[in-house]
């Protein structure tokens, strides 16, 4: 019932889901987005999304229960028409569109925007409401590929100047959104399937745990390193985005 992995591929799985938790519950998901490139390393792209995605939803009830009345829900109903936007996109596209492709790009854009967050991280007025549709679709298609949505998502929200916990709140029941319209294409395309739902099971204590960390982590980080951590996780996966699109 569950898929032959080795030793090492089962190791290198569990430390994903386990990171994938601890954003999730405290970082705005930010260090998720690494988790299916590390997951590729040992397995396939379309397994690695395919076995997290129950897990992501697992998740999403842990964090958004946690942070559920702290989100700007205005927000929210912004990037809804979005994220079906981007979720149709990918399904449209997923038996055509290069991979490689797609996380050099998204790898580049990651890149610009830490560093314009870096050298110029306070803007003079926050970014206008009317981004939200265009940055939505981004991570709905990017979210469908290879569950990498925090990256547009974060290039939005973060100008919005929203206080901390409303702005890992609204990335929590925003991410949780997409992931539940993400389920039934998975399921028509067959990426997620019996095999890896099986395994996706096994795993949910890890995801819990992940989760349950990250919210104490969170509590103990002030409001400035906090959103260091977000432009340095944003490095972080920009970088690890071309790697696995060139190496």
């Amino acid at each position: 019932m569950l898929p032959d992995y080795s030793v090492i591929a089962w190791l290198l799985i569990v430390f994903s889901v386990y990171l994938t938790g601890v954003s999730k519950g405290g970082f705005a998901g930010g260090f998720g987005t690494l988790s299916v490139p590390l997951m590729a390393l040992v397995i396939s792209p379309a397994q690695a999304a395919g076995l997290l995605l129950p897990l992501l939803l697992v998740m999403d009830v842990f964090a958004v229960k946690a942070w559920w009345g702290k989100h700007d829900m205005a927000e929210v109903w912004r990037f809804v028409p979005g994220l079906f936007i981007g979720v149709a996109i990918g399904t449209l596209l997923f038996d055509s569109l290069s991979e490689q492709g797609l996380r050099i790009v998204l790898g580049i854009i990651t890149l610009l925007f830490a560093t314009y967050m870096l050298l110029k991280p306070v803007a003079k007025k926050p970014i206008s409401t009317r981004w939200a549709l265009p940055a939505a679709s981004v991570c709905g298609f990017t979210s469908f590929m290879a569950h990498a949505g925090a990256p547009p998502l974060n290039v939005y929200l973060l100008p919005r100047k929203l206080p901390k916990e409303a702005f890992i709140a609204t990335c929590a029941v925003s991410f949780a959104v997409v992931n539940v319209i993400k389920l039934g294409p998975y399921m028509w395309l067959g990426e997620v399937n019996v095999t890896s739902a099986w395994a996706s099971l096994l795993l949910v204590p890890i995801a819990w745990i992940g989760v349950r960390n990250g919210l104490w982590l969170q509590s103990r980080v002030n409001e400035l390193l906090f959103y260091r951590l977000v432009i340095l996780a944003m490095f972080l996966v920009g970088f690890n985005l071309i790697w696995q699109a060139l190496g």
